[in-house]
């Protein structure tokens, strides 16, 4: 059954963080579910809808910016009560709006992420865990890397309390108390955490995760150690996870699963007959998806997945038609409705110039009075700066609230940004200025008119480190830009192992097949140990097969690479061959297949065109390294192994590195 659901727009809020809008239980048979949303002014919003129009419950004044929004109540009641984290401190309301709670928690950072089971209250800082009940400290743990998020499993299924902590290091941290039960190493950072069908499954112990890089998984959480039951990888290339649900939209009787992502798509999936998970229904949206939830919103009797966007809009894509089969009366009304609701949708938006342009004429006098005061205008961005380790490289991700003019990108470190599919924006380059080591890259992305999200794709060469800065300018007045700034670590494109001696004390043993990650490592420690008078110690054991290893483990990607090259060059003599020959029949089957295909060639081409430059060097810098470490230098020879690349052969390159 082809699933259909039809967008429809109902409010827009203030800028919303991840998880931060619910919809109420429903307070009748047939009655539709109130939605209750949380911004980053610090306002928590209300409202239901009826008749197609917007019905305000209640809403609070501003505040510090909400950083979740939970609801909660006596176990096996209704949850109806709405919880706000902001700042360090946990509000409570009813759902009419009176504020019954207001607990400062002893947290000295803001609090990041919360879970509330019951009494039962959970929340994370940073790095810092707490466990209250009744507004009483319990449990705390401090963690080895970033939370993301955190739950509970369910406990009225198991007989303790279990939290799990999703981790940046990827790995979820089974706790019990204020103790750690162990690891869970999952393949990307974890960003979201969720029971598996709303309930942890039968065994109340299945958990869900969703991951930066796009990756979904359930995993049994068992007392002693984990049981992975399945794992979806991102084969599409989509955004990261923000906010997962369970709700049997389909309306097949079985719950399906609901999928925000940070690049605006919205996903559903039903289980199989094994349980394993088929997409559904995906729809693009043009910024991210902050919060899902399924229900019914809009009219009763149709249900609809309710999500909320980065920018503050609460939407709904809902099962009922928009045209329906009726008689004449019917249809006149129908279009009697449509025109009223232009109507007011005209009168709105006229209203909204008369007052924009009252408030620009003010601006202008203000702005000429002696006593004015100048002010520059805010704006949030919101920005993730990520390793994807299936292709070596890095995904920049800026997203404002209002439409991007233009982003300016530098870096102190040479850097190659890459084709993006989903980048529309205009790209010009700058001159490098390499002779004072601070503008190896100067870039420049001026964006279409109502963008609001920016992708840009880079690659770093490891071993040369410093800093990339963002310059965001959005179209706004008077013309403001905020810097952001990301570091380029020296071992950029590499990722961290978590099996670790932890008996092993003031010393650390780096282990890698390639010697070119370890003389880099040696070359960093030494100059940070200098830099801040610190006596160091390095010894090191050089393996010679490593070498040869090394070569055998890049040989596929170059001779991909070398392959891709020579086709790509063909592509135009065999074109005019085509022409003048009028068909292609002559041709053998391998250059049939390279016309055939050309296309993509050049397209894929297109997308890595310095690639096969990048393994040159990395087979550059194994053969410098591995002479270094024995004292000798033989960048001399460098031309010559350059000239075995070009006629490249594994075998004369393993002789000539075995040779020299």
């Amino acid at each position: 059954m082809e699933l259909t659901l039809n967008r429809s727009d109902y409010l827009q809020v203030g800028v919303t963080s991840q998880k931060t809008m619910k919809l109420l239980p429903a307070s009748g048979r047939r009655a539709t579910q109130k939605v209750v949303v949380g911004d980053q002014d610090g306002v928590v919003t209300c409202f239901g809808i009826k008749k197609g129009e917007v019905m305000p419950v209640f809403k609070t004044l501003p505040g510090l910016k909400i950083a979740r929004l939970e609801l909660g109540g006596a176990l096996n009641t209704p949850q109806e009560k709405i919880f706000v984290a902001t700042g360090s401190e946990i509000r409570g309301f009813t759902k009419r709006g009176k504020q019954f709670l207001s607990f400062e928690t002893n947290l000295t950072e803001s609090i990041k992420a919360m879970h509330i089971s019951g009494s039962d209250l959970f929340l994370c800082a940073s790095y810092i865990y707490n466990h209250y009940c009744d507004c009483k400290d319990q449990h705390y743990y401090l963690s080895g890397d970033k939370i993301n998020d955190v739950i509970c499993l369910p406990v009225e299924k198991l007989p303790c309390i279990i939290p799990i902590l999703a981790c940046q290091d990827r790995v979820l941290r089974v706790l019990q108390g204020s103790d750690m039960m162990y690891e869970v190493e999952v393949p990307g950072p974890p960003t979201v955490l969720a029971l598996h069908n709303g309930n942890g499954g039968e065994s109340g112990e299945d958990l869900l995760f969703g991951t930066s890089d796009g990756k979904l998984g359930i995993i049994q959480i068992t007392a002693s150690n984990p049981v992975h039951k399945w794992e979806m990888r991102n084969e599409k290339k989509r955004g990261g996870i923000l906010c997962v649900d369970y709700f049997d939209i389909v309306g097949d009787g079985v719950k399906d699963l609901l999928v925000g992502r940070d690049d605006g798509m919205v996903e559903v999936y039903s289980f199989d007959a094994v349980n394993e998970p088929v997409l559904r229904f995906d729809q693009p949206l043009s910024e991210s998806v902050t919060s899902i939830q399924g229900g019914c919103v809009g009219k009763d009797g149709y249900d609809e997945i309710v999500l909320t966007t980065y920018s503050g809009w609460i939407t709904g894509l809902t099962t009922e038609p928009v045209q329906k089969e009726s008689g004449p009366g019917e249809e006149l009304k129908i279009n009697q409705e449509m025109q009223n609701k232009i109507a007011s949708l005209r009168s709105d938006l006229e209203h909204l110039q008369f007052k924009v342009i009252q408030e620009r004429e003010k601006y202008q006098q203000s702005s000429q009075s002696s006593t004015a005061i100048s002010a520059v205008p805010s704006f949030s961005v919101n920005d993730k700066f990520t390793l994807n380790k299936d292709d070596a490289s890095y995904s920049l991700i800026l997203e404002v609230q209002t439409a991007i003019d233009n982003v300016m990108v530098q870096s102190d470190v040479p850097i190659d940004l890459l084709d993006v599919d989903k980048n529309s924006a205009v790209v010009s380059f700058s001159s490098a200025d390499t002779e004072s080591n601070e503008n190896f890259l100067l870039a420049t992305y001026r964006c279409q008119a109502n963008t609001t999200r920016l992708e840009l794709k880079i690659r770093s060469i490891e071993g040369q480190y410093g800093t990339l800065q963002a310059y965001v300018t959005p179209r706004i007045q008077p013309k403001t830009c905020q810097v952001r700034q990301y570091q380029i670590k020296p071992l950029s494109l590499h990722q961290r192992t978590h099996f670790i001696d932890h008996d092993r004390k003031g010393e650390g043993v780096f282990k890698s097949d390639n010697i070119s990650t370890i003389s880099i490592l040696k070359d960093v420690l030494s100059k940070e140990a200098t830099k801040r008078k610190i006596n160091l110690n390095i010894a090191y054991e050089i393996s010679e097969v490593s070498v040869n290893h090394t070569l055998k483990l890049i040989h596929p990607k170059l001779e991909y690479q070398l392959l891709l090259a020579k086709k790509v060059q063909l592509i135009d003599a065999l074109k005019e061959l085509q022409v003048h020959e009028g068909n292609t029949d002559f041709l053998i089957p391998e250059y049939r297949c390279i016309l055939e295909e050309a296309d993509r060639l050049q397209e894929e081409y297109k997308k890595q065109p310095a690639h096969l430059e990048r393994l040159y060097g990395m087979i550059t810098d194994l053969f410098i390294d591995k002479f270094k470490f024995k004292g000798t230098n033989v960048k001399t020879k460098v031309p010559l192994l350059l000239e075995i690349l070009d006629s490249y052969d594994q075998n004369a390159l393993i002789t000539f590195f075995d040779a020299a």
